[in-house]
């Protein structure tokens, strides 16, 4: 009874301890992004070019001026709006069609030739084929953004369900548990970890699909507003993008890993 009381009270203390850490590291990351923009902005003014570098305190400037007259907040959305769509459209296709070739070992050895053949594509390589179909708009984009995930989440579902236990199915259905009763309660469960992985991965492809098909073709976005930037040797405007595009990507997968604490608890 007295072991039982301490190890309560050891986990009541330790409890707290969580939110502390959570705010160190964040601190320690934060630290870390304030150190690397003081050493790029300490070398532009001393061994770097700005002209071919730029430095944070112009690109600062550039997002306020951008902030300010609501041209930001224009590519960004639309660029996210390509990268997400891209993104959930993949996830949409890509976990049932990983599931299936995973309960169909057969059929996934005969297509998995094609399949690995058509990941190993250069997706980049298909954005003029896409603006030439689907045209300039948000869906060409979209369908790169799909193309360049889709993969992702069907391997990562397919590798998810391979290592659930065989013996733990069998036992399920040996009590008569169905087709469905198994997807629900075996299946989703273990490849949840499997499916948020993916999310992480392709939240920085999405976005690259998106931007690459803003640089063929696009007459707004942040791909768009690098490569006009680019073509008129603005080098502040093109590292104000990438510094947007990464800003974008770190907060998704802050949400991610959010939603990842929250679903997936026991890990």
């Amino acid at each position: 009874m007295s072991e039982t009381i301490a190890m309560a009270e050891d986990d009541t203390v330790a409890a707290p301890a969580r939110p502390k850490g959570a705010w160190r590291m964040g601190a320690a990351q934060a630290a870390l992004i304030l150190v690397l923009l003081g050493l790029w902005e300490a070398a532009s003014w001393t061994v770097l070019n700005p002209f071919w570098s730029s430095r944070p305190t112009l690109i600062l400037q550039r997002l306020w001026t951008l902030a300010r007259s609501g041209e930001l907040w224009v590519h960004c959305s639309i660029t996210l709006q390509e990268a997400g769509a891209g993104l959930f459209l993949g996830a949409l296709v890509g976990v049932p069609l990983g599931i299936a070739l995973a309960r169909a070992p057969r059929t996934a050895k005969v297509v998995e030739p094609v399949v690995m053949g058509l990941y190993g594509l250069p997706r980049v390589a298909l954005a003029p084929l896409f603006i030439l179909w689907f045209g300039i708009g948000l869906f060409s984009k979209i369908m790169m953004a799909f193309t360049m995930v889709v993969f992702i989440f069907m391997l990562n579902v397919m590798e998810g369900i391979r290592t659930i236990d065989a013996d733990h199915l069998d036992l399920m259905r040996s009590m008569r548990a169905g087709r469905f009763y198994l997807v629900r309660r075996v299946l989703l469960p273990a490849v949840t970890p499997w499916i948020l992985a993916s999310f992480r991965i392709g939240v920085g492809l999405a976005l690259i699909g998106a931007v690459v098909g803003e640089l063929i073709g696009a007459n707004r976005g942040l791909g768009w507003y690098v490569e006009k930037s680019g073509g008129q040797l603005d080098t502040t405007g093109v590292f104000t993008g990438l510094v947007v595009l990464m800003i974008l990507a770190m907060l998704a997968n802050q949400i991610i890993g959010f939603v990842e604490r929250r679903v997936v608890k026991w890990r």
